[in-house]
């Protein structure tokens, strides 16, 4: 199914509660249920997508518990998995850690190559992305189109009904429609990045960590049950992080990208950059400056300028931003409506802003107004609105204001 696309202008206030929209939704509440996994249908196949730590781990342990067939996949990505250590999560440490867990467990365990499938629809999109002075978020587009795209499809080609994944995330249901929500776990919580997952993707997406109330019971329970990987360091959020993905970057980029000006916000030279995909909207580390610059104020990126190759800086409350535009944008059930009041989040570990919801419509565009200025919103990354802890949908920002 195609995601609804909308459009709002949007304004954020830095909100102490994560669910902080001052009226109830505009539609019943979900039922959102606490084991996702009695709630599967009798004669489900389930495939459990194994990364090697311990939440999928656990994840594979619980399927297996339940009683439904399942067997498990472990996914490589990524030409420099292999060179990884155990902490990323499709290394060969990984690999070997999902099989031997997968086979304690009594399910049958493959090892797909996904690589020129990742290359082509996650890949590409990042280094373009740089290219247009934006910054990327791999992560929303490997969920979107790999691990619930391809994955799913694969999977289900195999015989497999549903996907379980150790995400921190919970789907519930309205009547026929699906609906996704926060973890239990805020801390960990990773509805930000499934924010794209469609309905037909959401209903057979399964989530059994949606529920738990941190990373210390999820540990407990994989001891107690004596699974190998229970002790395994937390792996990194980002699949392809590391230095194989900054040498991979660097040899496809070579020539792309090159020093260049240094600018403040009037257009005067201040100093020089190392090149445009070093840099995001709101950093401050690695700004250097002409010396002799009277002012000795920190500096702050504004904004990443390809057209020609700049970088403009500032002081930081000219960061501060009342409005943002975003594009591309996906509404998990529907698109809200002008004027509703909702929470926003930037960034992938963020705080939850307050906003309203000024313009969305069907051609992909939002704009939402910010109750409170916000720093650091940085074009290319994703905008997902929240509404009472559920994930209303999300979009790519383009501008702020």
């Amino acid at each position: 199914m195609t995601p609804t696309s909308a459009s709002a202008k949007a304004s954020t206030r830095r909100s102490a509660s994560a669910t902080s929209s001052p009226s109830s939704p505009p539609w019943p509440a979900a039922v959102v249920p606490e084991d996702p996994l009695e709630q599967l249908p009798r004669g489900a196949v389930v495939a459990v997508a194994m990364s090697g730590g311990v939440d999928s781990s656990l994840v594979a342990a619980r399927v297996a518990d339940s009683g439904l067939q399942a067997f498990a996949i472990t996914l490589e990505l990524w030409p420099g998995d292999r060179e990884m250590g155990a902490r990323n999560c499709c290394s060969t440490d990984a690999v070997h850690d999902a099989r031997a867990v997968a086979t304690d467990l009594g399910l049958a365990h493959h090892v797909w190559n996904l690589e020129p499938e990742f290359d082509d629809r996650v890949i590409r999109e990042f280094e373009d992305e740089y290219a247009a002075g934006r910054t990327p978020n791999p992560c929303v587009r490997c969920n979107e189109r790999v691990k619930f795209g391809l994955l799913l499809d694969r999977a289900r080609a195999a015989g497999a009904t549903h996907i379980a994944t150790g995400h921190y995330a919970r789907v519930g249901r309205r009547g026929r429609r699906f609906s996704l929500h926060r973890a239990r776990d805020s801390r960990r919580d990773q509805s930000y990045v499934l924010h794209r997952l469609s309905q037909a993707q959401l209903a057979r997406a399964v989530f059994p960590l949606g529920a738990v109330a941190g990373k210390g019971d999820v540990r407990a329970e994989a001891e107690a049950r004596g699974l190998a990987t229970a002790g395994k360091a937390e792996s990194q959020d980002l699949c392809i992080a590391g230095d194989s993905l900054r040498r991979e970057l660097a040899r496809r980029l070579a020539g792309r990208f090159q020093p260049g000006p240094l600018l403040d916000a009037t257009g005067r030279l201040v100093g020089e950059h190392a090149g445009l995909p070093f840099y995001t909207v709101g950093q401050r580390s690695g700004v250097a400056v002409a010396p002799g610059r009277p002012d000795a104020a920190p500096l702050y990126v504004l904004e990443l300028r390809p057209s020609d190759n700049g970088i403009v800086v500032g002081s930081r409350e000219l960061l501060a931003k009342r409005s943002l535009e975003a594009a591309d944008c996906s509404w998990t059930d529907r698109a809200p409506a002008a004027g509703m009041p909702c929470a926003a989040q930037m960034r992938a570990h963020g705080a939850e802003l307050a906003c309203r919801v000024a313009y969305a419509d069907v051609r992909g565009e939002l704009h939402l107004e910010l109750i409170d200025p916000a720093e650091q919103i940085a074009p290319g990354q994703s905008v997902v609105l929240y509404r009472d802890g559920e994930v209303l949908g999300g979009g790519l920002i383009r501008a702020a204001a």
